[in-house]
């Protein structure tokens, strides 16, 4: 196996382009996987591509209300920025333990493409995009296309996750739940996502994101749209109708974390505590 230390993004993408690697940063998700029991060496197939250092991946800047992330920048600088979003600071405070924290990056969260990311909720739900670099130049995706399926993305060989944007919206009411065995340090039996702004008692704009609760990220941007507008006590007397309308997108499974009906109940009464109370 060989480990490959770029000194720029540039020879990143030359080395990504001619060797077959797996790229690491952080590390915290990749050192999972290969895990094996105590005492024996971890079998790594592919050769290694360290980013975590690379300066053109790091930092948060705000130009003309957007926001761009740098995919290498670890949680625990998110946490601290003034420039990161509310919502995305509220899912990074339950993610892990500091020292977890001070190494796992934005872009290795999101290109592990786990249904129980956490960062990835809250990014589906601020309309969140990556943008994907090779020696040709960019493409920018959203996160909820990115994402196809547990495990898989749309990051072809050649490519690097170089910067996660965000539009800065207007919410003025927010609410994020992580369900898991411990407040961090724990993967997310069911993670749940509620942006909303409310103005003069009409329900301007929402967003509902669930995490862990199907195959992808949980979003109907066509239930939101038809929630738009409407008067909060006419929304409120239509919850049981919007349950269905979600019930019929949560599609959890059973595994070692939780269970399926469990999983089910607890993303409905998240929707509806977040409803009941805008």
């Amino acid at each position: 196996m060989e480990l490959y230390k770029p000194e720029h993004l540039e020879e990143a993408l030359k080395i990504k382009r001619e060797v077959d690697t797996t790229i690491l940063a952080g590390g915290t998700d990749i050192m999972v996987k290969l895990r094996r029991p105590s005492q024996v060496i971890p079998e790594i197939k592919k050769d290694l591509l360290y980013i975590g250092h690379l300066k053109e991946l790091k930092g948060i800047t705000v130009n003309d209300e957007i926001i761009r992330i740098g995919a290498a920048t670890t949680f625990d600088e998110l946490e601290t920025s003034e420039s990161t979003p509310s919502i995305l600071k509220m899912a990074i405070k339950e993610l892990a333990c500091i020292s977890i924290k001070n190494i796992a990056t934005i872009g290795g969260n999101i290109a592990n493409a786990s249904p129980a990311g956490d960062a990835i909720s809250p990014l589906v739900a601020l309309d969140g995009y990556v943008v994907l670099r090779n020696l040709k130049g960019t493409r920018r995706l959203p996160v909820s296309q990115f994402i196809v399926s547990p495990g898989k993305t749309l990051l072809e060989s050649d490519e690097i996750i170089e910067v996660i944007e965000i539009i800065n919206c207007k919410f003025n009411k927010e609410f994020y739940r992580k369900i898991g065995t411990r407040r961090s340090n724990a993967l997310s039996k069911v993670n749940f996502v509620g942006l909303a702004l409310v103005e003069r008692d009409t329900l301007m704009n929402i967003r509902i994101v669930f995490g862990a609760v199907a195959s992808t990220i949980v979003r109907d941007e066509k239930i939101e749209k038809t929630l738009k507008n409407k008067k909060i006590k006419e929304l409120k007397s239509s919850i049981n109708d919007i349950l269905e309308q979600y019930a019929e997108k949560i599609r959890p499974i059973d595994d070692q974390r939780s269970t399926a009906i469990y999983r089910k109940n607890v993303a409905l009464n998240l929707l509806k505590t977040f409803l009941l109370n805008l």
